[in-house]
């Protein structure tokens, strides 16, 4: 899913060393090679997975839009 919240790049050996090894939302391995989606919100790098769990929670504005569930004192 793109979105345009979200910089989408391919797993280099230089983001891998300088950067980031690992999804920073599931912590799962990111290998050279792998798509990755760098969250321009939250400045991070995220993996496909929770790259699209994440889009379907935002609006257009990429911000992430919380459940309608009742609280506790609502």
């Amino acid at each position: 899913m793109a979105s345009e919240c979200f910089v989408t790049e391919e797993a280099t050996a230089e983001i891998l060393l300088r950067v980031t090894n690992v999804c920073a939302e599931c912590y799962d391995d990111i290998t050279e090679g792998d798509t990755i989606h760098y969250d321009m919100q939250n400045y991070r790098y995220l993996c496909t997975c929770c790259q699209e769990r994440l889009c379907a929670q935002m609006n257009e504005n990429c911000e992430i839009i919380e459940d309608e569930s009742p609280g506790l004192f609502c």
